[in-house]
């Protein structure tokens, strides 16, 4: 069965226009990454489990803030690797400075019988329209277009 994903993507309106919220993974990986690496705080779910309720847990996991408001569902994007992402928009704002991830463990380096620990998400941002689409995972860039055509931008 291929994995699942289910997220958030949280916007504001500024005075320039719309700003969505977009989070960077954390770890050795996509440390020295940058565009086409940013994403919605999403994660995995059970295909038991409602995906909005699972969307709202993994923001909280990822940001440290629990997430509410009026959700309007997205359409379903699916990832390179084959992951199916479900998202929400919601109108909300949050101190990208205050955020708190969770963590995971892994061994690091490769075969170093080291486990090291570290943030799932280690920044967050607000970024325009424009820079947001070269920021985000290029599958996810489906979902600011999709909000940007709710809002009439």
């Amino acid at each position: 069965m291929s994995k699942q994903s289910a997220g958030i993507l949280l916007y504001r309106k500024a005075p320039d226009g719309l700003q969505v919220f977009l989070v960077h993974p954390g770890g050795p990986f996509f440390k020295n990454k940058d565009d086409g690496s940013w994403s919605v705080p999403k994660g995995e779910y059970l295909s038991d489990e409602d995906a909005l309720v699972a969307a709202k847990r993994e923001f909280q996991e990822e940001t440290g803030h629990e997430i509410s408001g009026n959700f309007t569902a997205l359409s379903p994007i699916k990832q390179k690797g084959g992951k199916t992402v479900l998202a929400w928009a919601v109108e909300g704002n949050i101190d990208p400075e205050k955020i708190r991830s969770n963590t995971f463990e892994i061994e690091w380096p490769p075969r170093s019988g080291k486990k090291q620990t570290f943030d799932e998400v280690d920044r967050a941002e607000w970024f325009d329209i424009t820079v947001a689409k070269i920021k985000i995972n290029p599958a996810q860039a489906a979902l600011i277009d999709e909000l940007a055509a709710l809002n009439d931008i």
